[in-house]
């Protein structure tokens, strides 16, 4: 190999796709959506069968080699890369292998947007989404999945049917609540620790035709998160989000909800906002239909895409705070914040979630029953100083979060040890190391995370 690095030598079994050592190949895997690590893999597997997956991963073992998952690319931090290992491009699962009266069976590394474009015409949904619909399954799987509608169904990993993984001995498993049901809870939200899921079957719900949207503006945080929790026990709101944005030096404080409908339903938006304490002067509603709500996200992406920030670094921090401190926690942070700590497009988003929704073992979450998703959102395009001092500053304002009783969401971009990872797991720990014992006994998957 050109970069001096020595190829095994133990004869890998014949392969159904190929095992590619092409340079382009091997760079593209060795970069991803945070463009902050790069780690150049020895070969890059484009699989044709779970087969080849279990194949690799057993010769990857016996020569001490690194297996990571790669979907679609958009980790933050390194996480789907492996250096001088092996990189599984699933994006050759992309297959849709059935669609029923309520779940859908895809390939893992089958977009969101392609799941979406399966079942709509059946007038079925996936019950959360993601607000990009250009994740993978599996890569949104492994890490739990929220939603705008995660205060009604929970994450996405808690909407899984059923799961085909193959597992660090090169097992080829079916697990599901019933079946293997140790490996399915370990493998949902397991951050690539315990298996490459080759196929997911997920429940569907039945589609709406339209949703109304509302975008409604506050003066202060306070004011946001007061009608958040009003929704939140209130009900009537299907989706529900919120958003803070750097303006002109002065904080925009966004409540963003919809209402999914009937074709022939129609909402009375007096009966929707009542109660709210919202600037109801600067209220915009509006009529899209399903599809096109879906498809809303899109629009900033492309305003992305043109301005380059898509392209630039992208050090996002995403945790979540205990109801009971979260306004004061994220009033804080918010405080402290200045433009470049951001971005040019970049955000604040802050919402609450019933926690009693989410019942994936390893999504860990605050202890209290409400708890506040606090992300930040920014693009550092100021070279590499701007993203160093990002990456610092994730982990002086994860430790201020830990102590006021918050939790990482892990796709954010700073490293852990596994010391803390261990303290992130907590009670769940035990069940952490001893999945990795059972199911990847030579440790060789995902070792972007560095949980052990």
């Amino acid at each position: 190999m050109k970069d001096g690095r020595v190829f095994p030598t133990g004869a890998l079994p014949p392969l159904d796709g190929e095992l590619s050592l092409d340079a382009g190949v091997r760079a593209a895997a060795a970069d991803d959506f945070g463009h902050v690590v790069e780690k150049t893999p020895l070969g890059v597997l484009r699989p044709a069968s779970a087969r080849d997956v279990a194949v690799v991963t057993r010769w990857a073992a016996e020569n001490g080699l690194k297996v990571a998952a790669r979907g679609r690319g958009h980790s933050t931090f390194g996480r789907s890369q492996v250096d001088a290992g092996i990189v599984v491009d699933m994006a050759y699962f992309d297959e849709i292998h059935r669609v029923g009266d309520d779940r859908v069976t895809v390939g893992a590394g089958t977009t969101w947007r392609s799941v979406v474009a399966a079942t709509l015409p059946d007038h079925l949904t996936p019950p959360v989404l993601p607000n990009y619909l250009d994740l993978s399954v599996g890569g949104t799987l492994s890490v739990g999945g929220i939603g705008v509608s995660t205060h009604q169904y929970g994450m996405q990993t808690d909407n899984v049917c059923e799961l085909e993984v193959v597992t660090g001995d090169g097992e080829i498993l079916i697990c599901s609540p019933e079946t293997n049901s140790e490996l399915f809870n370990s493998v949902r939200a397991g951050l690539g620790q315990f298996g490459v899921i080759i196929r997911a079957t997920l429940t569907l719900v039945p589609a709406p035709d339209r949703a109304r949207t509302y975008v409604l503006s506050y003066a202060d945080l306070e004011g946001l998160a007061a009608d958040q929790q009003l929704l939140l026990r209130r009900g009537g709101v299907d989706h529900l989000r919120g958003s803070i944005v750097l303006d002109d030096d002065a904080w925009q404080h966004q409540l963003e909800i919809a209402v999914l409908l009937g074709a022939d339903d129609h909402p009375d938006d007096d009966v929707v906002l009542a109660g709210l304490a919202d600037d109801r002067s600067h209220a915009q509603i509006d009529d899209l239909s399903y599809a096109e709500y879906l498809e809303a996200f899109d629009r900033f992406t492309e305003l992305l895409c043109s301005t380059g920030e898509w392209a630039d670094p992208h050090p996002w921090w995403m945790t979540f705070l205990p109801g009971s401190v979260a306004v004061k926690v994220a009033h804080e942070v918010i405080a402290d914040l200045v433009s470049e700590d951001l971005g040019g497009h970049g955000f604040v988003v802050f919402y609450p979630l019933d926690k009693g929704q989410i019942t994936t073992p390893l999504v860990r979450m605050p202890n209290e029953e409400i708890v506040f998703v606090f992300n930040l959102v920014r693009f550092a395009s100021t070279g590499p100083e701007h993203v160093e001092r990002l990456l610092e500053q994730n982990w002086t304002l994860y430790r201020r979060v830990l102590t006021a009783g918050g939790v990482l969401y892990p796709v954010s971009a700073f490293p852990l040890t596994p010391e803390e990872w261990e303290k992130h797991f907590g009670s769940a720990w035990p069940m952490v190391r001893e999945a990795k014992g059972r199911f990847d006994p030579s440790r060789c998957f995902t070792p972007g995370y560095e949980v052990f």
